[in-house]
């Protein structure tokens, strides 16, 4: 998968790069306890899908501007910040295969920092000539917190439908992906058409990358996946696996689940993942993961042939099938 990665971004390389540059220096602080959290965080940059994906919509239907590397830039700290808003959340320790700002500097810091990182990106985002990033920025930020408040709520429930759960991620996860195809092509020119044709593959990519997610949280590895796993069955949230499982397994297995997340047993995690590993929930939500890639791949149909295009069907298939 790396060698995926490393051929998408070939492609874009400089761009990343100044993107990179510019998300250091716009977090730049005459603070040495400021500067050292942030080249911390900064750690935390990895498949750049975010701002690959403005790169690429870009590249796909026209140039990619000052602008462009501006809104990665912003698309990439919003991410930053909802990771690290996310590890207090889940009270993850590890990221990217080091400690998270909670573990390292506490609950205080780590959501702080989170603030920081948001109000940097609109303050580079008010760069731009006009509003509409702005605008869009600020809804889909309204719409992670919705997704995230939505999941909270449903905490414990072990009634989640699927509905519910498709709710949850296209707004936590997919919707700050949906934009950042969206803004991608809007500034390179495209019409209202395609514009909106890129955020539904960007929606849908998101919801097959938030389902990917859910199952490296049960069944990954740690030492390959490089972050805190099982936060999501120590905080009873449910996820599409366990859902289906909850749905379809013999009863007594049924019940059994549902013992496992209602108690506090520390090793429950690892118990949950031999209940539901063998069973096929699994395949379940990995099929449902490709029917999205399938659908986003379809809202490519009208953009042109392109090294840009080809690089997107490849980013949209690798959601799918990475390991990390």
């Amino acid at each position: 998968m790396n060698q995926t990665l490393t051929r998408l971004n070939a492609l874009i390389e400089p761009h990343l790069n100044q993107v990179a540059d510019r998300f250091d220096r716009e977090l730049r602080s005459d603070l040495s306890c400021v500067g050292a959290l942030t080249k911390h965080v900064a750690r935390f940059r990895g498949k750049m899908l975010r701002p690959m994906l403005v790169l690429l919509a870009g590249k796909a239907v026209g140039e990619i501007s000052d602008a462009h590397i501006t809104l990665a830039t912003v698309v990439e700290m919003v991410h930053m910040a909802t990771l690290v808003h996310d590890d207090v959340l889940d009270e993850a320790e590890l990221r990217r295969r080091g400690a998270t700002i909670n573990h390292l500097k506490g609950n205080e810091a780590a959501v702080l920092l989170g603030d920081y990182l948001i109000s940097h990106s609109y303050h580079l985002c008010s760069s731009l000539g006009d509003q509409f990033a702005a605008r869009t920025i600020a809804a889909t930020t309204n719409r992670v917190c919705e997704g995230e408040l939505l999941q909270l709520d449903n905490r414990g429930n072990v009634e989640l439908t699927e509905e519910i759960y498709t709710q949850i991620v296209s707004r936590k996860t997919a919707a700050l992906i949906a934009t950042s195809a969206m803004l991608g092509a809007h500034y390179a020119g495209a019409s209202e058409a395609v514009t909106q044709s890129f955020a539904r593959f960007g929606e849908c990519i998101g919801i097959a990358f938030q389902i990917q997610d859910d199952i490296l949280d049960l069944v990954g590895d740690v030492r390959e996946v490089g972050k805190s796993l099982g936060s999501d069955v120590q905080k009873v949230k449910l996820t599409l696996p366990v859902i289906h499982f909850l749905r379809t397994a013999p009863q007594d297995h049924r019940l059994l689940l549902r013992q496992l997340l209602k108690g506090n047993d520390e090793e429950r995690s690892e118990k949950v993942r031999h209940l539901i590993a063998p069973s096929g929930s699994i395949e379940f939500a990995r099929d449902r993961a490709k029917r999205y890639i399938t659908e986003a791949l379809g809202c490519l149909e009208e953009v042109p042939e392109n090294d840009a295009k080809l690089a997107l069907i490849e980013a949209a298939n690798f959601v799918v099938a990475r390991s990390t």
